[in-house]
């Protein structure tokens, strides 16, 4: 196997972030950079090569095309409920106009569902990994998002999935403000850990 320069590898892992869209300035990511996260996805692992993850970008007018669905749906879904927060319906009209790009992540259950549910979402998060774990490796900000519209079944089909699928949410991507440098913190890997033999 090849090997690699492991404190590098160790530097990027730890060095990832999420960074929220309000952190984003105007300057818009290279399309080309916003693929090879994408490549990088699709390499997560997969067990028995269901490859789950299913992918909508969202750039330029597109941004406005989802920021514009998702708040209406929720003033629709959340009138029915009688949950209607003009403030929440806002921020899902305006925040993704902060991004460079949204992808919107979804897990595609295969038709004979061979595996359970827990795998398949697991994969999916792994394939994010990897895309935020590249967008680190560029100096791109990243931020998967779960509110708003994300559990909502009438959502589905505008991002092409099917009812046995899963919308999980909203990997939002833009360059970072200059000067801006994110600090990370972890309890110790020991208060989490046994060791057995």
């Amino acid at each position: 196997m090849t090997k690699f320069d492991t404190q590098s590898v160790n530097d990027l892992i730890r060095s990832r972030r999420s960074i929220y869209p309000e952190k984003y300035s105007d300057e818009p990511v290279d399309d080309a950079i916003i693929k090879e996260m994408l490549e990088n996805a699709n390499w997560a692992p997969t067990h028995k090569l269901t490859e789950p993850w299913r992918f909508v970008v969202f750039k330029g007018e597109g941004l406005q095309k989802l920021a514009t669905f998702q708040a209406e749906l929720y003033e629709r879904v959340s009138m029915a409920r009688g949950t209607f927060n003009e403030t929440t319906r806002e921020k899902l009209a305006t925040k993704p106009l902060l991004a460079s790009h949204i992808i919107a992540i979804g897990m595609s259950r295969d038709a004979k569902e061979v595996l359970p549910l827990e795998e398949e979402i697991s994969a999916v998060a792994m394939a994010v990994q990897n895309m935020y774990l590249t967008a680190t490796a560029h100096g791109i900000g990243c931020y998967w998002g779960s509110g708003g519209i994300t559990y909502y079944e009438e959502a589905k089909a505008f991002f092409g999935l099917e009812a046995k699928d899963r919308l999980l949410g909203f990997l939002y991507v833009g360059t970072v403000k200059e000067g801006f440098a994110p600090q990370g913190r972890r309890n110790p890997i020991e208060d989490k850990v046994s060791w057995v033999g």
